[in-house]
């Protein structure tokens, strides 16, 4: 698509190499050459080695486990492309990491996703690329454009695949009514909401159920799964209200233990993630199907670059 075009450079941390890769063999291009390691101290070293002046540099690099380990990488490659007169460097962060940090929810609490905004724009970033966020809001935490990509155009096509009858779409919570109509609008379907309150820190109860999934197909559809508490959690309020069966659909798969364990001993048929967050032989379980956000960060790129709309890709 773009092949042997210098102009434009596609580099990669060591948080998800394999999207970049992909990203890169979407465009006709390689990832560029640069050497991303540690000094005998554990201090993070970088060497880019190709010449980017005046090149558009895009820099892949999702701010997963371990976050800050990737933030740093990230933040030291944009201070190494910047010296080196790149002309734009714009960072493709298919998972922001501190973004459940949006907001203080008691006294003498830090808002991390700000300062995470703040660290990106002073080390040199011009622009950022990322894929929903835990709370859209934080496209304002930036002084710098940012393009927002849904997962659901991803997830929806997929489950379409699947050609389920009577489905409807399950929001895990309140707050996530807006994701769940976007979803059920794609599938042509109703929605449910599950009402639930959180005693303490990851742990979740389900109150009520609004809407009707009796002898349904239910597809609960959330930003990120964890611990996967909540999502295995849900689904067993779903199959008690007369669900049919149940899938769930999230684009960043965390899945911090004992995630998986929960959610093979539960009553999920089938958990459908992005590779926004490379998921290790040890996170995978035969419930787990990968679905891959290259095409669309590549045609993402595409646009950036040639100066075109993004919100097109979005266009039913």
């Amino acid at each position: 698509m773009l092949k042997n075009d210098k102009r434009l450079r596609i580099f990669s941390g060591n948080a998800n190499p394999a999207l970049a890769e992909e990203i890169a063999a979407h465009l006709g291009l390689v990832v560029g050459d640069a050497y991303v390691g540690r000094f005998n101290n554990g201090e993070i070293q970088v060497m880019i080695d190709e010449s980017v002046r005046g090149t558009e540099v895009f820099i892949v690099q999702p701010t997963c486990q371990p976050v800050n380990e990737n933030m740093m990488e990230l933040l030291i490659m944009v201070d190494a492309l910047k010296r080196a007169s790149a002309r734009h460097i714009t960072a493709v962060v298919p998972y922001y990491g501190y973004a459940r940090q949006d907001r203080k929810t008691r006294g003498r609490e830090p808002i991390s996703a700000k300062l995470m905004a703040n660290l990106l724009t002073t080390a040199g970033v011009t622009r950022v690329v990322t894929m929903d966020l835990h709370a859209g809001q934080i496209q304002g935490f930036f002084d710098i454009p940012v393009d927002h990509l849904p997962g659901v155009p991803i997830l929806a096509d997929y489950i379409s695949s699947k050609q389920l009858e009577d489905i409807v779409v399950v929001s895990p919570d309140l707050g996530g009514v807006t994701r769940a109509r976007q979803l059920a609008d794609r599938l042509h379907a109703q929605i449910a909401i599950i009402e639930k309150r959180r005693p303490a820190p990851g742990v979740a109860e389900v109150m009520n159920l609004i809407g009707s999934v009796e002898g349904k197909n239910a597809v609960i559809i959330d930003d990120i799964v964890d611990t996967a508490g909540s999502l295995t959690e849900g689904a067993r309020a779903l199959a008690k209200y007369g669900a049919k069966d149940i899938y769930a659909c999230c684009t960043h798969a965390v899945l911090s233990p004992p995630a998986v364990e929960r959610i093979e001993a539960s009553n999920i048929c089938e958990l459908i993630v992005t590779n926004t967050i490379p998921l290790p032989p040890e996170k995978r379980s035969p419930k787990v199907k990968v679905l891959s956000v290259a095409p669309l960060l590549g045609e993402a790129i595409v646009r950036i670059f040639g100066e075109l709309s993004i919100s097109k890709l979005f266009d039913d």
